[in-house]
């Protein structure tokens, strides 16, 4: 998630379901559908964020305006409260991620990231971005040996944790790993640019969404270089959260209701879009993760009386189901 959508336009004109193939070549499905998966719990939710435990199947959701987290069990149809709003100072919860060590990573948009223990609930480990400048810690994602890579959408860089950085526990900080603002096509100094990320099975490379300007990004690991990818058959303007699963990237269209499927080259330099759905249903969908074939969508809601301006949220607030996509 980001605040550039509080300086979008809300498009109210989304008619009901859109499914567009991009290419002839785009694999033949049935018609996606929409449902719900489970609810969550209050009526100030305006989730952000969405974490699957690759151990359990459980599923974490974070508010973006309370920084409450929720657990879903799997198979249950209601989440309950695990981590309290306000805890550890947290006032944001975005960007989250489980990893195999039985860790939930929580970004907090104003500070930085808070680790915690899966089966106590203990903050193992709070990181911070130093300083007083602004920033927007947005999304994160987990290669296979632990390491964590941070978007911030306000420097328009990507920050690091090294598993050794995690094992000394306690307070530390966050620093620039990688600085995308000098390949980025110029835009406004307000502008909020890096959102979702996702790391490739051998961590050797991320990609990373741009939402104002719809570009996807490729970085490598070990080296920092950092090119832009060919996307064909579309862009990714308002790309939120995004998942990576044997080549291929979905990615959550927040204002525009929209999600978005491609096909990654074997090297990461270009993207095909497959398929696009658009559906009110979707309620801003700020980020999803793949569970057993189908899509776990955030409905954020956060055009109804939360971040993007006045209005009611439909309650219970909750995670969406999406099949066909």
């Amino acid at each position: 998630m980001s605040p550039q959508i509080h300086r979008r336009t809300f498009l109210t004109t989304a008619a009901a379901l859109t499914v567009a193939a991009a290419a002839p070549t785009a694999r033949a499905a049935t018609a996606p559908r929409v449902s719900t998966a489970f609810t969550l719990p209050g009526d100030r939710a305006y989730p952000e964020g969405i974490a699957l435990d690759p151990r359990t199947g459980d599923a974490y959701v974070g508010s973006y305006t309370t920084g409450a987290v929720y657990r879903a069990a799997r198979g249950r149809r209601a989440a309950e409260v695990f981590l309290p709003a306000g805890a550890d100072g947290r006032t944001t919860a975005n960007g989250l991620k489980a990893d195999r060590a039985g860790r939930l990573w929580v970004t907090d948009s104003t500070t930085g990231v808070g680790v915690y223990d899966l089966r106590t609930r203990a903050l193992i480990a709070r990181l911070d971005v130093p300083g007083d400048a602004p920033r927007f810690v947005n999304d994160l994602a987990v290669a296979p040996d632990g390491t964590a890579y941070l978007t911030d959408s306000t420097r328009a860089v990507v920050y690091r944790v090294t598993p050794a950085d995690l094992a000394r526990g306690g307070r530390g900080t966050l620093t620039p790993a990688y600085d995308l603002s000098g390949v980025k096509d110029p835009q406004a100094p307000d502008a909020f640019t890096l959102n979702g990320i996702v790391v490739e099975p051998t961590g050797r490379t991320l990609f990373v969404v741009d939402m104002t300007g719809g570009d996807l990004y490729r970085v490598d690991t070990a080296t920092g270089a950092v090119r832009r990818v060919a996307l064909r058959g579309g862009d990714l303007t308002h790309g939120d959260g995004l998942e990576l699963a044997h080549g291929t990237l979905w990615a959550a269209h927040n204002t525009v209701n929209t999600i978005s499927r491609w096909r990654l080259s074997a090297d990461g330099t270009s993207a095909r879009l497959e398929r696009r759905l658009t559906d009110p249903a979707l309620q801003i969908p700020t980020t999803l993760v793949r569970d057993r074939g189908r899509l776990l969508v955030v409905r954020s809601q956060f055009d109804k009386g939360g971040p993007m301006g006045p209005g009611v949220p439909e309650t219970p607030f909750t995670v969406a189901r999406v099949e066909g996509i």
